[in-house]
């Protein structure tokens, strides 16, 4: 298929042959065995369990040929909303008329919508064929230096590296795995660093203060390279400065040019007050660049109005009509902002919501389940597929007691639930009466359960290469 060409150190192409081979467009459809046992090495690999640090990415891209310095990137981090800022920017972009690259994680239902190019997933066919393409090198890596061959975050970082190089994209924006100083993607040297939010999230790996997460997430701060600062809480805000400043990185703050007060803010197609948030974020960046890819005032209306996302307050209905909320909310800060939603929906619908939840981890989950206490009328317990998520006995004890005073007035109810079963088809959900409103909330892999079974033209769910 393609030509021969020379090998460099660990097996590797030389650097620019590497990503310079043809688009894989043309690749042939693979059978359901192959793309099988393509995930079944790609599992094995992430069963090894992640590893933070930029070295080896460094050493494996170098064999690639440094596919990232192809094309212009957009780097994205932050707690909460990086990855609707990532999609607002791809939607602005591509209403411009640009070929844009977006990668993010985890996938919602399947592997290859981690890497997009104008909002087509990665097939099977291509994932085969990368696989194909960069076992070897991490064969070569392994062999080199065992025990330090690229994780299974790195391989589909690289895969998408080579992607938006071999399509030409115009730009790419890059999520942030988890972190930012130590995450796979802070090789890049982009256009501009985004820092969206800064809220309490996996503190046993960055830390246990707003500040010291700060530092970890302004670890993608370049010198030199604007950065655009969302609505950050005070102290988060001061570390982000102090890097910005020591970097010689220009800064532009959300809230010094939009300011406290909402109704000044931008609306995007997605729903809630922080979506308004992430839309001046992406806002900002998109005036930074909007010289250089001829980007207009409508181009940027555009985008937004029809930015899609799935899974942040996604409405949709089901087969018999009842209105279905789809929304991950798994941090202390999601919680705050699902807090104001499930209160918006109860005024707008004049009913308590059946709330079908579950999470990973206990510290995510005491907020959440707070919140769904104080508005849910019958609650269901799911647990995604994952081997961190919550048990049933400490989500139930973490329900607070004012949910349970409902029960004079027939809710108050927990129910121990699988997604099978509380969505045994298409469309249809089993929870609740004809007259429910019904919301799915807590872990991203849950919402990507429910998805695949809601709608199973999204293929079957892989939810065991989601986790990272």
């Amino acid at each position: 298929m393609r030509a021969a060409h020379a090998q460099g150190p660990g097996g590797g192409l030389r650097a620019r042959e590497f990503w310079a081979i043809p688009f894989l467009s043309s690749v042939s459809p693979v059978s359901p065995a192959e793309y099988a046992a393509v995930c079944e090495r790609l599992y094995a690999l992430k069963a090894r369990g992640v590893s933070f640090g930029i070295d080896r990415m460094l050493a494996f891209t170098r064999l690639l040929g440094e596919p990232e310095r192809a094309l212009p990137l957009i780097h994205v981090a932050g707690t909460n909303g990086k990855g609707s800022v990532s999609a607002m920017l791809a939607s602005i972009l591509r209403a411009a008329g640009r070929r844009t690259g977006l990668y993010t994680s985890p996938h919602l239902v399947r592997l290859g919508e981690r890497v997009q190019v104008d909002g087509v997933a990665l097939s099977e066919a291509e994932i085969v064929a990368y696989y194909g393409e960069l076992a070897p090198v991490v064969a070569g890596l392994e062999r080199d230096a065992p025990g330090e061959a690229p994780s299974f975050f790195e391989l589909m970082t690289a895969m998408a590296f080579l992607q938006f190089a071999r399509r030409a994209c115009d730009v790419a924006i890059i999520e942030v795995g988890l972190g930012g100083r130590l995450d796979a993607t802070n090789i890049i040297r982009p256009e501009v660093s985004v820092i969206t939010s800064i809220g309490l999230d996996h503190c046993e790996l960055l830390g246990d203060t707003l500040e010291k997460i700060a530092a970890e997430k302004a670890g993608i701060i370049k010198p030199g390279v604007p950065v655009v600062m969302g609505r950050l809480p005070l102290e988060a805000e001061a570390v982000v400065r102090a890097i910005a400043a020591e970097r010689g990185a220009p800064l532009t703050s959300v809230r010094e040019v939009f300011g406290e007060g909402i109704a000044a803010y931008p609306r995007a197609g997605l729903e809630g007050d922080y979506q308004r948030l992430n839309a001046a974020t992406a806002t900002l960046v998109v005036r930074l660049l909007a010289g250089r890819l001829g980007i207009t005032d409508t181009h940027l209306q555009t985008g937004l109005a029809n930015v899609s996302w799935p899974g942040r307050w996604q409405r949709t209905r089901l087969a018999d009509g009842r209105l279905l909320v789809l929304d991950a909310s798994h941090n202390p800060e999601g919680a705050a902002v699902l807090d104001d939603l499930l209160g918006k929906l109860v005024k707008e619908t004049g009913r308590r919501p059946i709330v079908i939840t579950g999470v990973l981890g206990v510290s995510r989950a005491a907020p959440l389940l707070a919140v769904v206490g104080r508005h849910a009328r019958e609650i269901h317990l799911a647990r995604p597929q994952q081997a961190r998520a919550s048990t049933f006995e400490e989500l139930e004890a973490l329900v607070p007691a004012e949910f349970f005073s409902r029960a004079a007035t027939g809710g108050g109810q927990i129910h121990r639930a699988t997604v099978e079963g509380l969505f045994p088809g298409p469309g249809v959900c089993a929870a609740g009466g004809p007259e429910d409103v019904l919301v799915v909330t807590g872990s991203i892999y849950l919402l990507g359960e429910v998805l695949a079974r809601l709608e199973p033209d999204r293929g079957a769910g892989e939810q065991r290469l989601q986790d990272f």
